[in-house]
């Protein structure tokens, strides 16, 4: 609780020095209005008052059970966040589960034929996937399999499946390439490990020591690079869905930056913080439940 409210906190006050707020340009959208018109409409808003006051009634509301009302749309800001939260979490599901169908075995396979052909191809693969950001990617996938080609719809639509696809082959493609490098890294760790040249000498197959042994070892690994990514993922990816108009939270959060929607901000910010908070502590009973050592360590 105290990093949560030392998190609104900083985000309250940061906000507190943009140049204009929402009641600005509201009206500079709507055209030019009096000072004493945006000073009642400040009033109304609460934003005439101090930032500790500000703040104070904001935490007193969200204690309650009420985050406010946006001040653009004027809808309930609990409701509009329960709007655009099923995308974004659709779109971290199919993300999520591409990349473990991708980076794993590309990194078993990278570590098991070390600095062979193979192991050479899928490093620098890694390495490009890995240096490109998003958004570029995101313009490849756009200029290439919607305008070149033609397969895959630009703008997200949820009704058509396909919309889904480019966004998260977006975000695919830099999970995967950092993923298999570091899962690489760790299963030539292990391989390297007495338990697994015991293995071997007994005559135990490779197969079985990579899946019975290797793998599980390197479990713990991936669960840390996957809760990371989902906290990530769930807080809504801003640049990815605004490329692709995915009607996501990250595009919600830009949105009420842009227009400087105090609420829905303030809204954001909490959900990531107990997002995260949360990924971790699953991250941490899982450890506690694939790894023996940490269970011994804690009986100790």
């Amino acid at each position: 609780m105290p990093i949560l409210i030392g998190i609104t906190f900083l985000t309250f006050g940061m906000m507190q020095f943009a140049a204009d707020d929402a009641v600005d340009i509201i009206y500079n959208q709507s055209g030019s209005v009096s000072e004493e018109v945006k000073a009642a409409k400040r009033a109304e808003l609460g934003l005439d008052q101090p930032f500790i006051v500000q703040y104070g009634n904001w935490l007193k509301g969200v204690a309650t059970g009420d985050m406010g009302r946006s001040f653009i749309s004027g809808k309930l800001v609990f409701e509009t966040f329960a709007e655009k939260l099923p995308a974004t979490v659709e779109l971290m599901l199919v993300s999520i589960i591409l990349t473990i169908f991708v980076a794993t075995p590309l990194g078993i396979v990278a570590a098991v034929r070390q600095n062979k052909i193979t192991d050479y191809i899928i490093r620098t693969f890694s390495f490009i996937g890995n240096s490109l950001p998003n958004f570029f990617v995101g313009l490849l996938l756009i200029y290439f399999l919607a305008l070149k080609l033609n397969l895959l719809p630009i703008m997200s639509n949820p009704d058509d499946w396909q919309s889904v696809i480019m966004p998260a082959l977006t975000l695919t493609i830099a999970m995967s390439a950092k993923y298999t490098r570091q899962i690489r890294a760790v299963v030539l760790e292990e391989l390297d490990k007495p338990y697994v040249i015991g293995a071997r000498s007994r005559g135990v197959k490779e197969y079985t020591i990579l899946t019975k042994s290797v793998l599980r070892s390197t479990l713990i690994m991936i669960i840390t690079l996957l809760a990371l990514s989902i906290g990530s993922l769930l807080g809504g990816t801003a640049i990815v869905e605004t490329i692709f108009m995915w009607d996501g939270v990250g595009k919600m959060a830009v949105d009420a930056i842009l227009m400087r929607d105090y609420p829905l901000i303030q809204a954001y910010v909490v959900w990531m913080a107990i997002i995260y908070v949360m990924i971790n502590l699953m991250a941490d009973l899982l450890y506690h439940y694939l790894d023996p050592r940490v269970r011994y360590k804690n009986y100790v």
